[in-house]
């Protein structure tokens, strides 16, 4: 079963939603045993919006960064302190590499 959204998950998917960014978003995408938060699927580019959970387990997040790149995936970690503003400012600048 899926997660119910985070707020500001939900706030990043309303400005991600419909390709507002010129790039197709899914979210909650199930890829191997990991269930992501957001995927840019022609671009291989998932984001991942994390909260206080995350900072109590950064070894284990790196490890399933280190996954997903092994299958050719980039990972951008957002937190979800970051008004939407800068958290699409970052998205767009990893959309422009």
């Amino acid at each position: 079963m899926l997660a119910a959204p985070s707020p500001a998950e939900e706030r990043l998917w309303q400005a991600l939603r419909a390709s507002q960014l010129g790039v197709a978003f899914k979210r909650q995408v199930v890829i191997g045993s990991f269930i992501v938060d957001f995927l840019a699927p022609a671009r291989k580019l998932i984001v991942e919006v994390d909260g206080a959970f995350h900072e109590r387990q950064r070894v284990a997040d790196a490890r399933r960064d280190a996954k997903l790149h092994k299958l050719g995936f980039v990972v951008l970690r957002l937190s979800a302190r970051l008004q939407l503003s800068e958290m699409l400012a970052l998205l767009e600048r990893e959309l422009a590499r």
